[in-house]
């Protein structure tokens, strides 16, 4: 009885905490209600010596709740159906290549999982120029190269010849790469990103380096962002989380990392016995990124809302990235036993719900109203650089043929009937006889779809991925700078690494050229006498100097 009543008290105690906190946030909103538990906690540790657990993650859910959401900018019928005609002629391309060619190879799955990733982008977020001046900069996964070309082929940049040639660029009239290389393809693609890992770390230097000829005055800073879209496993690779510190320890709020977890790699789950959202979170929020997780559509918004007693929340963060994986190719009655039959009052939240409502209960990384909210709260944040986590699957749209199935990243070809599920799921108007071929479709110039592609880029400065030679030729230097140094040393002992750092002195003192020659000195300039640059030029650091150096009266 005692242990009952205690049991009960606690509940009401509970309660209580609960209704006042909703109190506060009603009318101080969630920064009051922030610093008060961040109060409470410190109280609790001084007065009785209460230490929380340690945790560096976040609920199993959105960053960004529903109410906080804004208003989506576009239309989402028509970037619905211009996404599905991406599709199909990115599949249609690898599909055709195979094919024309046995093994040709190719990716389907990466692009399908990540189109509302790209597309939500593309229609408002990826700047080729903005109004200032300035443009993002873009790292595109290389596995979703096929979307970039369906893409640019709808948008009239690159012709159907090409696309029959993927991945036969010799070809007469040429062809498209495997992946983004500039090499390859010098007017399309500005960043090679294969292989995986790549992107990443160019991106952070990327960033690093635009803040650096900001600080320098070398660059105005007029917005711009740089935007690497990366995949889940592609995190495991040493690139992709080698530097990340160095980006928050800069300040890197111009830094922008998208990945797509499909939760899925060559052979099977990324983490099928844990959770690679979860612990991405804890990697980047402990090297000191703001973290936004995009994970549940809206159709899940109601029934989070309504999880008072978070029993919901709960269960999401118990279930493995294995175990959801298998969720994705089960039916919704499968879905619902094993998802919500653990407790009675998780079947009675969705006892409204159908099984087939219930299988198709799309993720975040699926939903543009989701994205678009993690893009948007990414671009205005500042002081530190953002990765957006969102939850996809992958091959997603491929129904039987691999969608979230194991074997789908190595799917390169689909029958009649599966191209016929596929053409009928995204609404391509292509006939029944003309299937097998898997046709590439392009609706005409004046269709409503091309028309708001084309305005969206162009309300965006232009089209992207796209390469152009912006730079100028800089002015021979005067050969007077190498004069003491034809002469030769006239018997004197002289070390290359002399001869090397009086000629650096010589021309960073150059005025036309001495401003963009940077000295990049990991340790070790004493060592090799150039200590006299510490003075001369000084060292750089983004937040300037906070300390008052020990050797500051003793350096030349």
């Amino acid at each position: 009885m005692a242990e009952t009543q205690t049991n009960g008290l606690e509940v009401l105690e509970t309660r209580e905490w609960l209704d006042s906190l909703d109190y506060v946030l009603s009318k101080g909103g969630p920064d009051r209600a922030g610093r008060l538990l961040q109060q409470l906690a410190l109280h609790a540790r001084r007065a009785a010596g209460v230490n929380l657990p340690f945790t560096a993650t976040t609920p199993y859910q959105n960053t960004i709740p529903a109410r906080q959401q804004p208003p989506f900018p576009g239309s989402q019928e028509m970037e619905r159906r211009i996404k599905s005609l991406v599709r199909w002629n990115a599949l249609a391309m690898v599909v055709r290549a195979n094919k024309i060619q046995e093994g040709i190879g190719g990716h389907i799955s990466t692009y399908a999982s990540a189109a509302t990733l790209y597309e939500v982008a593309f229609n408002h977020f990826l700047h080729a120029r903005n109004e200032s001046g300035d443009r993002d900069i873009v790292y595109f996964q290389g596995h979703a190269a096929p979307g970039m070309y369906g893409r640019a082929y709808l948008e009239g940049r690159i012709p159907k010849q090409k696309l029959e040639n993927f991945r036969r660029e010799l070809r007469p009239g040429g062809g498209l790469a495997s992946y983004p290389h500039p090499w390859l393809m010098p007017d399309f693609w500005e960043f090679p990103t294969v292989s995986m890992g790549l992107g990443p770390i160019q991106a952070i230097y990327q960033a690093r380096f635009i803040k650096y000829l900001e600080n320098r005055g070398l660059k105005e800073s007029r917005g711009g962002k740089v935007w690497a879209f990366l995949g889940d496993g592609e995190m495991d690779e040493p690139e992709s989380l080698g530097s990340i510190t160095l980006a928050s320890r800069e300040r890197l709020d111009n830094l922008i990392f998208v990945v797509n977890c499909n939760l899925q790699r060559l052979d099977g789950p990324v983490r099928g016995n844990g959770k690679i959202i979860q612990e991405l979170e804890a990697i980047f929020r402990g090297a000191g990124w703001n973290v936004i997780k995009v994970i549940w559509g809206t159709d899940w918004d109601s029934l989070i809302q309504n999880d008072r007693d978070g029993l919901l929340v709960r269960r999401m963060g118990e279930i493995t990235d294995g175990q959801y994986q298998k969720y994705f190719v089960e039916s919704g009655a499968y879905f619902r036993q094993n998802f919500f039959g653990t407790d009675p009052r998780l079947l009675k939240m969705v006892e409204h719900l159908s099984d087939e409502q219930l299988a198709r209960m799309r993720l975040g990384g699926h939903d543009p109203i989701k994205v678009h909210a993690g893009y948007k709260a990414a671009v205005e944040h500042t002081g530190s650089p953002t990765l957006i986590l969102a939850k996809t699957i992958k091959g997603y749209g491929l129904g039987e043929a691999g969608e979230g199935k194991n074997i789908t990243h190595q799917q390169k070809k689909l029958n009649d009937d599966e191209l016929r599920i596929f053409r009928s799921r995204f609404g391509i108007p292509i006939p029944d006889g003309e299937l097998h071929d898997a046709p590439f479709y392009r609706p005409s110039d004046d269709s409503a779809e091309i028309q708001y592609m084309q305005e969206r880029r162009r309300q965006l400065g232009g089209y992207l991925p796209e390469r152009k030679v912006r730079s100028t030729p800089l002015k021979a230097v005067p050969e007077s700078h190498f004069e003491e140094f034809y002469k030769g040393t006239d018997g004197r002992e002289a070390s290359t690494t002399m001869v090397f750092v009086r000629l650096l002195s010589k021309l960073l003192r150059d005025p036309e050229i001495g401003k963009l020659i940077v000295p990049i000195i990991p340790d070790e300039a004493r060592t090799f006498g150039m200590e006299a640059l510490f003075r001369q030029v000084g060292s750089n650091s983004s937040v300037g100097q906070l300390y008052e150096p020990v050797d500051m009266d003793t350096l030349i």
